[in-house]
């Protein structure tokens, strides 16, 4: 795992099976962001078996089939979908993409694993929504800063004992290494990948709902910017929103692609979560100054302050439980209605969002 390059950050865990040798067959179809080798590893720790991949990039799926020995390469994606073996398809293909391709593996009567962001326009959300209604089938996002996360899932979980009360605020940093010169065209085109906070401001949006257990929140004020990639104008490098939650819990949240290079990670994403009876900081990927291990959560409450080294000692439930979602047609790893949420939320973000002068010139003084 490249610590230092987020698009290929793919987190492995322990081994916990929760199916049978061929009872949860699965393929990848698109593999355009790195995303992809995180998912397949979940999934297959819990059980699953991936068996066939596709991508027009010869590239891209000899390097995968590499890193998934076995896995058989398919000359197109429709090999994938009409095999009724297959239980499920991986994607993280180019954002603006990922919605038509959902609703073609839907209506192979297959269930659909993609990355976020899932969306990058509301009305692909609404035709995503409309199809698991009419299919019964799971339409899974890969909010990989929470799910894939050991102290964000410790997390919730403190949350839910009680530890901390009721939750009322949450501030979230999703800082990210840019690496500008290995990334793809599509990533500076908003048109393709949503804007900086439809992308990765929909990990942040999600822990939000996730950790106040809200169902619906209210965006009310965003904004964007690029200070330092000129070379593409469209791109942005900067965001930040304020929410409040329909509970009344309230979220801050900032991203950017300004990490700089002597991070000894590819960013120091945190989450501090304020409770009626305590707080929680996280600190996800190093402790900046005193240790390279990542996984970092403070706890401080009525019983004192407590720091918790959480590597390798909490897993990643939320593959397991999504397999057995998908066989059982149960919603105990993440709700349907949890998942277009964020999503819709992100976006609603990202269009409302005021675009911020960056060259001398202040929006103040517009």
């Amino acid at each position: 795992m490249n610590r230092n390059d987020g698009m290929n950050y793919a987190p492995k865990g322990k081994v916990n099976k929760v199916v049978e040798k061929g009872e949860f067959l699965f393929a990848a179809i698109g593999l355009d962001h790195g995303h992809i080798y995180g998912m397949c590893n979940g999934l297959i720790e819990a059980g699953g078996e991936l068996v066939s991949v596709y991508d027009p990039d010869p590239e891209k799926v000899k390097k995968f089939s590499e890193i998934y020995p076995g896995v058989k390469a398919v000359s197109s994606e429709q090999e994938i979908l009409e095999n009724p073996d297959i239980k499920l398809v991986a994607s993280a293909n180019i954002p603006s993409e990922r919605a038509p391709l959902g609703l073609k593996v839907l209506d192979h009567g297959k269930h659909y694993f993609t990355d976020k962001p899932a969306f990058t326009r509301k009305e692909q959300v609404q035709q995503a929504e409309q199809k698991t209604k009419e299919t019964g089938l799971k339409w899974g996002i890969y909010y990989s800063e929470r799910l894939h996360v050991e102290s964000a899932v410790f997390a919730g979980q403190l949350i839910e004992e009680g530890a901390i009360g009721n939750v009322v605020q949450v501030i979230g940093t999703g800082p990210h290494r840019a690496n500008a010169n290995s990334r793809p065209d599509w990533f500076f085109d908003p048109e393709r990948y949503g804007g900086i906070l439809c992308d990765i401001g929909s990990h942040q949006i999600e822990q939000f709902l996730h950790y106040t257990n809200a169902k619906d929140a209210k965006v009310l004020h965003s904004k964007v910017g690029n200070y330092t990639l000129k070379d593409h104008p469209e791109f942005q490098d900067f965001g930040d929103a304020t929410l409040v939650a329909d509970n009344g819990a309230t979220f801050y949240f900032r991203v950017d692609w300004l990490t700089p290079d002597g991070l000894g990670t590819w960013g120091d994403g945190r989450v501090l979560i304020l409770g009626t009876k305590g707080y929680i900081e996280v600190r996800k990927y190093i402790d900046i100054g005193r240790s390279s291990y990542s996984n970092n959560l403070y706890l401080v409450n009525h019983e004192g302050e407590k720091h918790f080294q959480l590597s390798g000692k909490v897993g990643f439930p939320f593959f397991g439980a999504f397999i057995l979602d998908c066989l059982n047609g149960t919603e105990n790893a993440m709700t349907q209605e949890h998942a277009f949420k964020a999503a819709t939320l992100c976006i609603e973000a990202q269009e409302q969002a005021i675009q911020i002068e960056t060259e001398g010139q202040s929006i103040m003084n517009k």
